[in-house]
């Protein structure tokens, strides 16, 4: 959204701005979600809210509609939010895309999630059962990345 368009909206009347996003929303998604729509009376934070998300997801050109609903497909999955994910799946069969793909996104969310747990839990079993913080190699590239070249992190910590 530009800041133009942004101007317009701010000037308006808040019940009058209100209708013309959530307007602007249905056209994108084809319904206006849920949380929005509780929003309505809520001009001072639904109108920021939506132009916040707007400038996010759906104003740059970098990444297509397709691909930014397969993300958040995934992220709704790995988060575990039903209410997102059913939206978003019904937004994707609207652009196209197929069940297939669509799944490849849940999978995708769900390896992230599973990797997440098993992250956190080995880390906790480790320092519980051995005392000691998980260590990997000096030359970890994950640890060299996050740690701005100063090797592992995790042995950089104490």
């Amino acid at each position: 959204m530009d800041i133009e368009k942004i101007r317009e909206i701010v000037e308006k009347e808040p019940d009058e701005a209100v209708e013309e996003v959530l307007e602007g929303v249905k056209e994108r998604y084809g319904e206006v979600p849920y949380i929005l729509n509780f929003m309505r009376d809520m001009p001072d934070l639904l109108i920021p809210k939506v132009m916040y998300d707007n400038s996010i997801m759906r104003e740059f050109e970098r990444l297509d509609p397709k691909t930014i609903e397969l993300i958040c497909i995934g992220v709704s999955s790995a988060i575990r939010c039903d209410h997102c994910m059913k939206m978003h799946i019904r937004v994707a069969h609207r652009l196209g895309l197929t069940k297939e793909e669509i799944f490849d996104a849940v999978l995708i969310g769900g390896a992230m999630s599973n990797a997440s747990v098993l992250a956190e839990g080995t880390r906790a079993l480790d320092l519980e059962f051995n005392g000691t913080k998980p260590e990997c190699d000096e030359d970890c590239d994950v640890c060299n990345i996050t740690n701005n070249g100063n090797g592992c992190k995790v042995k950089n910590e104490d």
